[in-house]
């Protein structure tokens, strides 16, 4: 602050062209400026002190430049031309001084060498080099010519060595010329090196900025001491919503309305700058009633600033307001609950389906079988045996010559005979068909009861035989498979039983079973085929289960939304059944996956179930695989 009236003086003499320059060259104007100030009362003083000669005009002559080239300054758009009038004015002023002095050794004077190093430092080197090269061809070259013509004997030094001597000085101010533009280069490289680094700066710091300011989180940053470094526009908003004040950078972050938030916050603020990163979840609510109140769940993140060696400078705390997705996370496992709820429904409708199916096949064979014993007794024999009856009855006092003489009791032995073939015959058919009734009758008690056990709440897990559970899934389709001509592989490994939630398992088996046995009806081989494999996995703790079908197969593009809800392929589909086969095998700790070589070349489901059951400390995790 001191030195504002001497710039302030200073640039009383520059234009206002001049006073536009940037800093570096607006300070080189004040030296021009303070260096002719400095001068004019400097070469009066010498004037008034030694006695007026020829020797002392330059001086004079000098003062009067110094004093023009402060008007220039004063007129001037550009440095340039005054700073070359002072240049080439202390040149002409020193040349005709040292040609008109008694005592010409003073052309070795040191103050020469200022000339070049202000002239480099005003004009920059290649004008300064023009001034450099005035001064020595005039001291190196025209002084010792002058002094050989004009003035011999008026040094002592001997002519050869005073001309070495003047050289010599020539070659001396060449060199402040180098070594001025070394140091005026160097200088300038770096100032420049350094105006780019602070624009570089200023544009990332900008950038910076302009990020942090768009963004809808909350950002701010402190110091050591709690203090407000920064902060954006989103956290000044929602301070001043949370605490009814703005939030001001240098003040010391605080909670005033909320002193229990205080108590939790300044714990972690002192593990943070002790170098630990934290990130946690905060709800944060307005505890006084305020025009708009504030109830928001935050996702936060707090970080150290670490400076040199690692050492923490601060910190900074950015949030994010995660209130919606958590209400969206809670409508979802809303509708993940519902989900289950209805996939059990729809896994007890597609049994229902299945069963009537299979009923109806049954009941064909009864209906089959009771008009076969129907025919069997409308036309039976029996009525044959009463005639004959009747006839030994009509006979009976003479039985014995009625069979030896008459020829119808002659032919009644034969006859008898015959028809007791007949009956035989009769009741192994009546039997046959009987026992085919019998079986077709407890098929149908065993297809309702199977779908009373499959019809009752799911969640308990049993011990199962997974052969048993896909052989009894099977006969919920078995009439469908036959009559499509479906030939079914069984490649079943011996594996142990697991233990499952036997509604879950059977739904998502019928659900396979059912969407094979579309893909292979829409299919034109001839040779339809399931494959069903049962294996062990790799550790042996989990149990593969492989529905390999020759059918239509699923396009590529397919593929990524086949477990999607609502997403199906056919005319008359619904999307549901994969989408809640995922669903069950995720909630028993399993997954579900597809793969698929493209249209025309069938497809392969695969079902992972763990053998032991899901852990008590496991959490289900969705597990939907395509390939």
């Amino acid at each position: 602050m001191g030195y504002l009236w001497l710039t302030s003086l200073l640039d009383a003499f520059l234009s206002d062209a001049l006073l536009k320059a940037p800093p570096s060259e607006l300070h080189r104007q004040r030296v021009l400026i303070a260096a002719c100030l400095f001068a004019i009362p400097l070469g009066m003083s010498y004037l008034l002190l030694v006695p007026f000669t020829a020797a002392e005009v330059p001086t004079l002559l000098l003062i009067g430049c110094y004093a023009a080239t402060l008007l220039l300054a004063r007129r001037a758009r550009s440095l340039t031309l005054p700073a070359m009038f002072l240049c080439l004015s202390m040149v002409v002023s020193y040349v005709v001084s040292i040609f008109l002095s008694a005592h010409p050794e003073g052309g070795f004077h040191a103050s020469s060498m200022m000339i070049p190093a202000f002239a480099v430092y005003l004009l920059g080197p290649r004008l300064g080099l023009v001034v450099t090269g005035c001064l020595a061809v005039c001291l190196g070259i025209l002084h010792p010519l002058f002094r050989v013509r004009f003035t011999p004997g008026l040094t002592a030094i001997p002519l050869d060595e005073f001309t070495v001597m003047c050289a010599s000085a020539a070659i001396a101010l060449l060199g402040s010329w180098v070594l001025s533009t070394l140091h005026s280069t160097s200088r300038d490289t770096a100032h420049d090196a350094l105006e780019r680094t602070l624009a570089t700066l200023r544009e990332s710091e900008g950038k910076l900025s302009s990020l942090i300011e768009s963004s809808d989180d909350l950002v701010f940053s402190l110091d050591t001491q709690l203090r407000v470094i920064t902060a954006n526009t989103a956290m000044r908003r929602f301070y001043r919503r949370m605490q009814g004040q703005e939030l001001v950078p240098g003040q010391r972050f605080c909670f005033p309305r909320t002193p229990e938030l205080q108590a939790q916050w300044d714990p972690r603020f002192n593990r943070v700058l002790a170098g630990e990163r934290l990130r946690f979840e905060q709800e944060e609510h307005s505890e006084e009633p305020l025009e708009d109140p504030v109830h928001v769940v935050l996702d936060l993140s707090i970080s150290p600033i670490l400076g040199d060696e690692g050492r923490v400078m601060g910190l900074t705390v950015s949030a994010r307001d995660i209130t919606a997705r958590k209400l969206a996370e809670a409508r979802l496992g809303e509708m993940h609950r519902s989900l289950v709820d209805v996939s059990r429904y729809a896994g007890m409708a597609e049994i229902a389906t299945g069963v009537l199916h299979n009923v109806g096949n049954t009941l064909n064979s009864v209906n089959i079988s009771a008009g076969i014993l129907n025919d069997q007794l409308r036309h039976s024999r029996l009525s044959g045996l009463r005639k004959a009856a009747v006839l030994l009855e009509a006979h009976s006092e003479e039985l014995r010559a009625f069979l030896a003489t008459d020829a119808r009791g002659q032919r009644l032995p034969g006859y008898l005979l015959a028809l007791a073939e007949e009956l035989e015959k009769e009741r192994e058919v009546l039997r046959q068909e009987v026992g085919a009734l019998t079986e077709g009758v407890e098929h149908i008690k065993s297809i309702v009861v199977m779908q009373q056990q499959y019809a009752r709440a799911g969640g308990v897990l049993e011990r199962m035989p997974v052969p048993q559970l896909i052989e009894e899934a099977l006969r919920l389709h078995a009439g469908s498979f036959e009559r499509q001509g479906i030939h079914i592989v069984r490649e079943y490994a011996d594996v142990p039983p697991i233990l499952v939630d036997r509604h879950n398992l059977l739904q998502i088996l019928v659900n396979l079973l059912s969407n094979a046995r579309h893909a292979l009806v829409e299919s034109k081989t001839l040779d339809k085929r399931l494959r069903i494999r049962i294996r062990l996995g790799a550790g042996g703790d989990q149990l593969v289960i492989e529905f390999a079908d020759n059918g239509v197969g699923i396009a590529p593009e397919h593929l990524a939304r086949l477990f999607s809800q609502g997403f199906t392929t056919k005319k008359h589909g619904h999307g549901f059944g994969l989408h809640i086969s995922a669903l069950a095998a995720t909630e028993m700790h399993g997954r579900l996956s597809c793969s698929s070589t493209g249209l025309g070349h069938g497809a392969t489901f695969t079902l992972v179930l763990p053998v032991e059951g899901p852990r008590e400390n496991q959490r289900p995790s969705a597990s939907l695989e395509l390939s």
